[in-house]
């Protein structure tokens, strides 16, 4: 719950704010813009912003991650609609992205494709060598979104592996490189859609674990725990959530 509540204002600024082009009564148009929640440990945020997009019943929110539900631990392909690839080993996420953004550009799509990564996935090696990948093949039709909450799921970030200098990482790979608040919905909207000709971009997203909920913010467990029956009203209270608005 701590990495959904990091990504949700990335996600639904994306979904809400003008920015990805979809249809939820079509979730396969062709001309689609695509999503993809590398990762997908945060699968919680993205379900509920597919389900206010429309692409199925809010009410389904209710029974996710029960058994029977095709809203599962981590998003799966085929199964939910909207979701674009099934993601949460880690690791993989860009490099899907970057394979749906070069078939779109050798089909001379007017689409674009946007992913978000973990910052604690940015360990692992593959992401770079999409990195390296994405400017090599001109993705100007790519934009990489990094939830840069600063923990990972047993540690703060740099205390497992040095990550810093961050973003002039990015950029020694060739990349757009935008740093913002990661909650603040103007900042995010502005990045979204900012486009370098020939290159792909990456949002440095500075976000909050836990965001919103007092006793979860900058917390690690919360990579890994659910409210218990004490902690779930406050939560509510917190989020000015009822009990109504739930049914």
């Amino acid at each position: 719950m701590g990495g959904a509540f990091s990504v949700a204002d990335i996600l639904a600024t994306l979904y809400f704010g003008g920015v990805l082009r979809y249809d939820p009564q079509k979730p396969d148009w062709e001309d689609r813009d695509k999503f993809i929640l590398s990762k997908g440990h945060s699968c919680y945020a993205l379900y509920a912003v597919l389900a206010r997009a429309g692409f199925f019943s809010e009410k389904e929110l209710r029974y996710a991650g029960k058994p029977g539900s095709s809203l599962g631990g981590h998003p799966k392909l085929r199964e939910i609609p909207g979701v674009e690839a099934s993601t949460g080993a880690l690791g993989h996420g860009l490099s899907f992205a970057i394979g749906i953004a070069c078939a779109d550009k050798i089909d001379g799509r007017d689409s674009h494709v946007y992913v978000v990564l973990g910052d604690g996935e940015c360990q692992e090696g593959s992401v770079w060598e999409g990195a390296l990948s994405a400017p090599t093949l001109g993705l100007d039709n790519l934009t990489a979104v990094v939830d840069h909450n600063k923990l990972q799921a047993m540690d703060a970030l740099e205390n497992i592996v040095h990550m810093k200098p961050f973003a002039e990482k990015w950029r020694a790979f060739g990349w757009n490189v935008m740093e913002i608040d990661g909650h603040d919905h103007a900042q995010i909207r502005e990045a979204l859609l900012a486009r370098a000709d020939g290159r792909p971009a990456v949002v440095i997203a500075n976000t909050v674990k836990g965001k919103g909920v007092s006793f979860m913010e900058n917390k690690p467990i919360w990579h890994f725990r659910m409210p218990n029956d004490k902690e779930l009203p406050m939560l509510m209270e917190e989020l000015g959530l009822t009990e109504a608005e739930l049914a």
